[in-house]
This record gives structure tokens, sequence and C-alpha cells, in this order.
């Protein structure tokens, strides 16, 4: 064989062994298992349904309508998705424990920040993603929520919304926007229950926190989603978010251990456990982004929803007061002072429409 047919045989081989990687990293997604639920119509190459990213409440109904179980499936990007629906879906959907939100967020945000251990930089994306972490994540989370330290934490909390709510009512306007003013004050809270007081107490760098996170949110955008192995901008915006929301929570840390000063908060629990300064700050950064994702959108909306429903706004008034003259009779106080002095079990368990008010307002996002 001649020289230059050997050269145009190579070089066909390599164009064709290009073309079917990129077919199968690029244009063709992981294939869905055998029992998967069936693939909708409006699936297309690279991009895979983009009504996902444009239209979704229309798009959701019309593949439920369309599949015999209300159960459909169909691609994120490249992101292999199964849509469920109906009372066994939900169930499947909150309970099973095969499921990993850390993985969820970390896809559908384009890449959540993560920490790499080496020479303790951040380095990538992607929060929580090995299984390992992601169980060390969970036994935390769950310990925080559950045992003493959100009981201890609980006084604090209360300052606070007590604190953001008396600067909303001097408003001299009466008006405010919840998804400013709420917000803020949930990723507040956030801060307290799942990182550390110095940055929830310090009004400069709390803000300075939230600029970042919202700078790693705003870079989750459908090419973010579709096109992860682009090296977009966005990319390194996320990073160097990332990465300083890093380095102010290492400071803390480090003043900690240098100054011997104990803090009473769920960063100084995960010191007292023995937890490297990788996974105490992986944790943190995944715990806040988790939490106010949720957390800061739906608070606003329950306002809204109950500001435009009287009746609803009266039964929850009305919950409120009952709960309140249970735990401090006492009508002569303020209600403000009296619900300051609600145990946290009650806060968990005795609001019962409140807590329908934040299930309906996920429900109607």
């Amino acid at each position: 064989m001649d020289p230059t047919t050997l050269a145009l045989l190579s070089a066909l081989l390599a164009l064709l062994t290009t073309a079917a990687y990129i077919y199968t990293h690029l244009l063709r997604g992981p294939a869905f298992p055998p029992n998967a639920p069936v693939l909708t119509r409006e699936t297309y190459p690279l991009i895979g349904s983009l009504q996902f990213f444009t239209r979704r409440w229309e798009f959701f109904q019309t593949a439920i309508a369309r599949s015999r179980t209300g159960n459909f499936s169909f691609y994120a990007g490249q992101y292999p998705v199964v849509g469920v629906a109906g009372e066994e879906g939900r169930r499947v959907f909150v309970e099973h424990k095969g499921l990993s939100f850390a993985e969820g967020y970390a896809a559908l945000l384009g890449g959540s920040p993560k920490v790499k251990k080496e020479g303790n930089q951040l380095l990538g994306e992607d929060v929580a993603g090995e299984a390992g972490f992601s169980a060390y994540f969970n036994k935390r989370l769950i310990n925080m929520l559950k045992g003493n330290q959100l009981k201890k934490g609980l006084p604090l909390l209360l300052q606070d919304a007590r604190a953001s709510l008396d600067k909303l009512a001097a408003e001299p306007t009466g008006l405010t926007d919840p998804f400013d003013s709420i917000y803020r004050m949930v990723f507040q809270f956030t801060m307290r229950t799942v990182a550390c007081n110095e940055i929830a107490d310090d009004p400069a760098t709390l803000s300075k926190c939230l600029q970042h996170f919202e700078t790693i949110e705003g870079t989750a955008t459908p090419f973010s989603v579709m096109y992860p192995w682009l090296p977009l901008w966005s990319k390194v915006q996320r990073t160097t978010a990332g990465a300083k929301l890093y380095m102010i929570f290492k400071r803390v840390v480090d003043a900690r251990n240098k100054s011997g000063i104990r803090g009473d908060d769920a960063l100084q629990y995960l010191i007292d456990q023995g937890d490297d300064i990788t996974n105490m700050l992986t944790f943190v950064l995944g715990a806040l982004f988790a939490g106010q994702l949720n957390s800061g959108i739906n608070a606003a909306w329950v306002l809204i929803y109950l500001a435009n429903n009287r009746y609803w706004l009266e039964r929850v008034r009305e919950e409120v007061l009952s709960v309140a003259d249970r735990h401090c009779p006492d009508s002569s106080i303020p209600l403000k002072d009296r619900l300051m002095r609600i145990p946290v079990e009650a806060w968990e368990g005795e609001f019962p429409l409140v807590d329908m008010c934040l299930k309906d307002s996920i429900r109607l996002q």
C-alpha cells in the first residue's frame, strides 16, 4: 500500500473514530434502562427536551397526558431524567433511599462548588458527588436538624427573625419585595443553621456570601446544563465565586483554631466530630445550596399566596395565635414576644397549616 493511500485511510479512521465519540458522548445521552417510562416525543440530539428549560410546566403536563402511567422519560441536555406523577411517584421521589439530592443539584445547577483536598484548594465543581461523601453529608445534616444542635440555635434564629421583621415594619412605604427581603432573611437562617454564627452576625460578610452564592446560582443556565463539557465563561465565574466562599469559611475555621475560642454552631459541631477542613467546607457549601435554593424562594411564595387568599391567611393567623396561647397564655404580652417563648418542638410539630402552605407552595412552583 502506497504512503498516500495509507495516510488517507488513517485520516478516515481518525475521522470515523472522532465522529463515533461525538455521537456516543455528546449527541447521544446515556441509555435508559429497559423498564424506564416512555421517552417523550420532544427530544432532540445534544439538547434533549428544550421545553424543560423554556416551558417546563406545559412540558410536564403534556408528557404526563401522553403517558399511560403518568410517568415519562426525557433528556435534560445529556442527563437522562425520569418524570414521575401521582401518589406513588411522589412517594418514590421523596422517600427512595437510592436517590441523591446532592447529585441532582449538581447536574441541574450545571455543577455546584466542590472542594477537593489538594493543598486545600477549590479545584472543581459538582457538589458532593461521591457516594461516600453523600452518606457523610446526610448523616451530619440529620444530626444537626434532629439533634440538640437546632434546639440550641433556636433563640438566635428567633432573634434574627425579630430583627429582620422589625426592620421591615419600620419601612416608611410599608412595602417589600419578599424575593429580596425574605430571601435574605432565609439566607441568614440557613447560614446560622448549617454554618457559623460569625458570618450570620456580620451583615457585610453575610452579604458577600449571598453575592457569591447568587453568582454561582446565576451561572446555572440551560447551556451549562446541556453542555457541561464546554469551557464556558460561567464555569470560570462559578469556580471563582466558589473559591471566594471557600476562603471566607476557611478564615473562620483558621481563626477558631488559632484563638482556641469555641463557637456554638454547626461549624463547631463538625470540628468536634473530628472532620477535616475539606469535608467541613464542602458540607457547609452543599448545605447552603440545598437549603437556600428551596427555602428562600418558597418562603417568599408562601407569603404571596397568603396575601392573595384572605381565607387561608386568617386560618394561619388563628393557628399562630393558638400556638402562642398554648405556650405563653399571657395575652398582655405582645404577640411577637410570646412567639419568642415557643419551644423548638412546637415549631416543628404544631403548625400543620403553615406546613401545608409550604408544601402547596412547592407544588405550585
